[in-house]
């Protein structure tokens, strides 16, 4: 019989990381295999269980957020998923920002009750409306500190103390801030996640998570969990992940310059009602952004026009940008929330959260700036 025999090294190294796709790797005898799962030196047996690429991209990240153990997963919901069923269990309740990403609250409203985890809701930005949510089974909150898409920004201070007085396991999604923006372990979480898709990967190819806990035996539990039920990623994507991540500061300087400029440029269109972005002095959190973020506002600007959809579908059909359900490309992405992400969300909710029909997020690319800004400009005037 014909064996598979490993290729003979070359005598140089690679300059690309090697791409591993293989799903086992081979051992010699069952001793051995004992040994590659109880070694001190754990090695790759079956690629569920971790391999290469993995490993890899997730170290880069640890070291972005200052932590070490950071688990991929296959995509962000993944990892707030991942995140929070390995904070609580039945009985346990999970308080969530009122200003999440549509599916982080549709998994807060219908799939964790329906687990026997009851849920509530809190305004981010008033620690007074956290207190008033809490009750004696509350175990895990989940913020993220710039909301997807209001661009709101949280009472992150307040919230760790809080969290941290009453033992509650405090949970941050970092994807719209970035390690760069934020490191929420340093400022009192106790888990962190990204979706890696979006800012950190930044080219629209692949779809990975990442999470990781300040506990080293809470992040044991989540790399078991994530073992066991299958919410790990696969070699390609990671891949792929790395090559973004090794340009990722050099987009985040060039993307925050542009979005600033857009911002501004947005503010002076008549046919603009109102602009958010944080680094804007007229943005309701601007003082607790500058607190929180320094000088990295983000690569996310958000406007309003007429609230209706035939002036809507007006001007996505006369802009020059991609419309699409997204965010973090290289390239400029412009999202409708009402017909995208938080298209389950009930009108009444998205209406209390400032999401009408006429509201716009735009997730700000690196092409050039001038013009960038004559592509809204020249489609609003249309308008």
């Amino acid at each position: 019989m014909t064996r598979r025999r490993p290729i003979a090294p070359f005598s140089g190294q690679p300059l690309v990381s090697p791409l591993q796709q293989s799903v086992v790797y081979r051992s010699d005898t069952p001793d051995a295999l004992d040994a590659m799962y109880e070694g001190d030196d754990a090695a790759f047996v079956y690629s569920r269980e971790g391999h290469p690429n993995a490993q890899h991209v997730a170290s880069m990240i640890d070291a972005m957020e200052g932590c070490s153990g950071g688990i991929i997963a296959p995509s962000g919901m993944a990892a707030v998923t991942l995140a929070i069923l390995g904070s609580v269990q039945t009985g346990d309740h999970v308080l969530g920002s009122e200003q999440l990403y549509g599916r982080s609250l549709k998994l807060l409203k219908e799939e964790l009750p329906r687990l026997g985890i009851p849920t509530s809701f809190f305004d981010p930005t008033d620690i007074k409306s956290v207190e008033a949510a809490l009750s004696p089974e509350t175990k895990a909150i989940l913020v993220e500190v710039v909301a997807n898409p209001s661009l709101r920004v949280a009472d992150m201070d307040g919230l760790a103390a809080l969290t941290k007085e009453r033992g509650i396991t405090l949970i941050v999604d970092n994807t719209f801030t970035t390690p760069l923006g934020f490191r929420p372990l340093e400022r009192g979480a106790d888990i962190v996640l990204h979706s890696v898709t979006k800012l950190l990967s930044g080219h629209s190819d692949a779809m990975l998570g990442w999470v990781a806990a300040k506990d080293p035996e809470v992040n044991a539990r989540l790399e078991t969990m994530a073992i066991t039920m299958g919410m790990t990623a696969a070699p390609f994507d990671c891949w792929l992940a790395e090559r973004g991540l090794l340009s990722f500061e050099l987009r985040h300087s060039r993307t925050q310059s542009n979005a600033a400029a857009l911002a501004q440029a947005l503010s002076e269109m008549s046919q603009v009602r109102r602009v958010l972005y944080p680094g804007r002095p007229d943005h309701p959190d601007h003082y607790r952004a500058a607190h929180l973020l320094g000088e990295n506002m983000g690569a996310m600007v958000s406007f309003e026009i007429e609230p209706d959809r035939a002036v809507t579908n007006a001007f996505v059909e006369a802009l020059d940008v991609a419309f699409a359900p997204t965010l973090g490309d290289i390239t400029t992405t412009l999202s409708h929330p009402v017909s995208s992400s938080h298209r389950l969300v009930a009108a009444a909710d998205r209406e209390a959260a400032g999401i009408s029909e006429g509201f716009f997020r735009v997730s700000v690319g690196a092409e050039r700036e001038d013009q960038l800004v004559e592509a809204f400009r020249s489609a609003l005037v249309q308008l």
